[in-house]
């Protein structure tokens, strides 16, 4: 994807925004073989591409989640999830080098209407490690390191969070230039954190303190409304943009999923939460764990809906033509989050057909997740372009 002057930015651009076409030169063997000179890998490292971090910790997330266990799939979460951790610390070296060399560039996205939305992929990312660390670290590293790697990473990312949930709109409503037709799914991106702190949060209020606990729980549900709210204020202004204005150019439809991460990870929030709600004794346990269904079901309903659409719309573009961008990690997270939402649905009401659900949507994430991947690898180690800027 080329260049694209403000105004196109604003009203189509997503997660792969600032990701050039691969260039035209003469063919070359080995890595980077599209970049002029090695150091130009730093040139073009954005927090957009903490996507990949999300994307590939949810598929081992969401393995440990599903209500359907066969042999193997254990272990493959494990792997998947060591994986993110390692591209985790991998970008974030890349991007430290970036900010050192680059320095006006990396000051400059919190500037651009497009790229300032995805600061909220690096504290997403920070705690999908997080949570991989609770769920799967144990036996690797020992209950004492697993659990305290996960609350390091999960206050890390929480912190992040917050601050991108007040700052990204603060420079949206003081320095930033948005018309109406500007709104697309990755406004999200900056408020959806506090909801991924109180889904991954739950976890955490069974090993926290006991005269901490209610407040750990609390506090997740703060969260929990501060997201929620957030996405219900900019879901309307995404439906109006899409159905008056259309998709925009046809590398920005897969932006469209975004809108799934909120809603799944909300329905998991709320049933997670509910689950632990029992710090705060009685009638709150109960009524807890009776919000999470009757707010789960509803809300699971309407991702449901939403992935049809997406789905439809997105199919109809591939025939004509959708090219490969970063955007494509859209297909990932979003997906994992209704995942693991079905999945905690299906356990509470003891559902086969939820769980056959859940299992169906995970097929269609690990299938994403190696599609995009494989194309990731392709576009940056290989070729090299994917870490130019536009």
């Amino acid at each position: 994807m080329t260049q694209l002057d403000t105004t196109t930015a604003r009203t189509s651009d997503g997660p792969g925004a600032w990701t050039p076409e691969a260039p035209h030169r003469p063919a070359r063997l080995g890595l980077f073989r599209d970049l002029d000179r090695p150091s130009q890998a730093f040139s073009g490292i954005g927090p957009n591409w903490y996507a990949s971090v999300m994307g590939t910790g949810i598929v081992g997330v969401a393995a440990a989640a599903l209500p359907v266990q066969v042999p193997g799939l254990h272990t493959a979460g494990v792997a998947v999830w060591l994986l993110a951790a390692f591209l985790l610390v991998a970008l974030t070296a890349a991007w430290t080098v970036h900010w050192v060399r680059h320095t006006g560039t990396a000051r400059g996205y919190a500037h651009n209407p497009v790229m300032a939305q995805f600061w909220g992929a690096v504290a997403m990312g920070v705690m999908t490690v997080g949570a991989g660390s609770v769920t799967f670290g144990e036996p690797l590293v020992g209950h004492a390191v697993a659990l305290g790697a996960g609350w390091v990473l999960w206050g890390i990312g929480t912190l992040l969070g917050l601050v991108t949930a007040a700052w990204i709109p603060y420079m949206m409503i003081v320095h930033h230039e948005v018309r109406p037709e500007a709104a697309f799914a990755g406004w999200l991106m900056p408020v959806v954190p506090p909801m991924v702190s109180a889904a991954n949060g739950a976890a955490l209020v069974g090993h926290a303190p006991a005269a901490l606990a209610p407040t750990m729980l609390v506090a997740c549900y703060a969260m929990f409304g501060a997201a929620l709210f957030a996405t219900l204020a900019l879901l309307p202004q995404i439906w109006n943009r899409l159905v008056v204005h259309g998709t925009g150019p046809a590398a920005t439809v897969p932006t469209m999923w975004i809108v799934l991460g909120p809603l799944g990870q909300s329905v998991t929030a709320a049933n997670q939460l509910g689950d632990h709600a029992g710090v705060l004794g009685e009638p709150y346990a109960t009524g807890a764990h009776v919000l999470g269904v009757l707010y789960g079901v509803p809300a699971w309903g309407f991702a449901m809906l939403w992935l049809a659409l997406a789905a439809a719309v997105t199919i109809r573009t591939a025939r004509r033509g959708l090219p490969f961008t970063l955007t494509w990690w859209s297909f990932t997270f979003p997906v994992g989050t209704c995942v693991t939402g079905t999945s905690a649905l299906a356990v509470h009401l003891h559902l086969p057909v939820l769980a056959g659900i859940a299992v169906g949507l995970y097929v269609l994430l690990v299938v994403a997740w190696l599609v995009v991947a494989a194309r990731t690898a392709h576009g940056s180690l290989v070729r090299g372009h994917l870490l130019l800027p536009a």
